[in-house]
C-alpha cells in the first residue's frame, strides 16, 4: 500500500511529467508549424493524429468502451453537462499557439507566458472549487509556491530576451495557460463522471479536432494551402504527446489539485525547455543560464506548495 504521502509524491512527479511532455510538444508543433509555414494547419495535423490514437484505443480497450457508453448516457440524461464537453476549445487553442509562437521565441519563453498564466488561473480555480477535488484553500505554503513560480517566470524573462519579439507573443502563451488550469479541472471533473480517463480525453480531442479542422479549412480557402508539406516522422508525433499529457491531467489533478498541478508542471515545462532550447536554439531564447535559475525557483515553489511541513512540538 501506497502512503497518503507517497501518493501526493508520485501524483506530483507525474505533474512534472505532464509539463516535460507540453514542452517537447510544443517544440514538435512549433517545428512543424515552421515547415508548413502555418500554426493553424500545424494544429490540426497534430490534433487529428492524436483524435485517431485515441479512437483506436476507445475501440480496443474495455474500459474504453465502457467510458464511451457513460459518456452517451450522461448527455442523454443530461447528467452530464454541455461546458464539461469543451476542454478541447482550450486544447485546440494551445497547440495552435505552439505553432504560431514557439519557432519564434523558444520553449523557453512560450513557457514563460504559458506558466504566468496557468499559475494564476490555479489559484483563483482551486479556492472557488472548480477542481474534482472541490475547494482547495490557498494557504500560505500554496500562496508562497505560487509566488516563487511567477517569480522564475520573472528570472526567465531577464536579460535581452525580448528585444524584438511581438508583445502578443508573450500575451497569447499567458491566455493558454490560463485556460490550460480551467481545462485540467474540467477534464477532472469530467473523468470523474464517465470513470475513464481515456473517454475524458477523447472528448478532449473531439472538439479540438472540429474546431481546428473548421479554423485550417477557413485559413487554408483564403491564404491556400502550404507548399511544403514535411516528410520527417517526428514532427507528427505532437498528438500522440498530447494524448499521453492529457490523460495524465485527468488523473493526476483529483489528487494534487489544480494548483500543485500547474505547479508541478512548472517544473517539467521550464527544465525540459532548457534542454530543448540548448539543443534547438530559437532567436528569441533566453541563455541557458537564465533559464536553469528560472527552473530552479520554480522548483522551490513546488516544494513549498507540496511538502506538508510539520509544526514544531512545544
Amino acid at each position: 500500500m501506497v502512503s497518503e504521502r507517497g501518493a501526493v509524491g508520485l501524483a506530483v512527479g507525474g505533474a512534472v511529467l505532464i509539463g516535460a511532455l507540453t514542452a517537447l510538444q510544443a517544440r514538435i508543433n512549433g517545428t512543424l508549424g515552421a515547415e508548413f509555414g502555418d500554426g493553424i494547419v500545424a494544429a490540426a495535423v497534430s490534433f487529428t493524429s492524436g483524435l485517431l490514437i485515441l479512437v483506436a484505443l476507445s475501440a480496443l480497450l474495455p474500459e474504453g468502451r465502457r467510458g464511451f457508453g457513460r459518456l452517451v448516457g450522461g448527455i442523454r440524461t443530461r447528467s452530464i453537462p454541455p461546458w464539461m464537453l469543451l476542454g478541447g476549445l482550450v486544447g485546440a487553442f494551445t497547440v495552435a499557439s505552439q505553432g504560431l509562437t514557439v519557432a519564434t521565441i523558444g520553449v523557453a519563453l512560450f513557457t514563460v507566458g504559458f506558466v504566468a498564466g496557468q499559475t494564476t488561473g490555479g489559484l483563483v480555480l482551486d479556492r472557488i472549487g472548480y477542481g474534482p477535488a472541490g475547494v482547495v484553500p490557498v494557504t500560505v505554503r500554496r500562496a508562497v509556491g505560487a509566488a516563487l513560480a511567477i517569480a522564475g517566470v520573472v528570472v526567465c524573462l531577464s536579460g535581452d530576451a525580448l528585444a524584438g519579439v511581438p508583445l502578443w507573443m508573450l500575451i497569447v502563451p499567458a491566455v493558454a495557460g490560463a485556460a490550460v488550469s480551467w481545462q485540467q479541472g474540467t477534464n477532472g471533473r469530467l473523468r470523474v463522471r464517465v470513470e475513464s480517463p481515456l473517454t475524458a480525453t477523447l472528448v478532449n480531442f473531439i472538439g479540438g479536432t472540429v474546431v481546428l479542422l473548421f479554423a485550417a479549412a477557413v485559413y487554408i480557402a483564403v491564404v491556400g494551402a502550404p507548399r511544403v508539406v514535411p516528410t520527417e516522422p517526428w514532427l507528427y508525433s505532437g498528438g500522440a504527446v498530447g494524448v499521453i499529457y492529457i490523460f495524465l491531467s485527468s488523473v493526476v489533478v483529483r489528487r494534487t489539485g489544480v494548483l500543485l498541478l500547474g505547479l508541478g508542471s512548472v517544473v517539467g515545462l521550464l527544465t525540459t525547455s532548457v534542454l530543448l532550447d540548448a539543443a534547438w536554439p530559437a532567436p528569441a531564447a533566453p541563455s541557458p543560464a537564465v533559464a536553469v535559475l528560472a527552473a530552479a525557483v520554480a522548483l522551490a515553489g513546488v516544494v513549498v506548495a507540496a511538502v506538508p511541513w510539520r509544526r514544531r512540538r512545544r
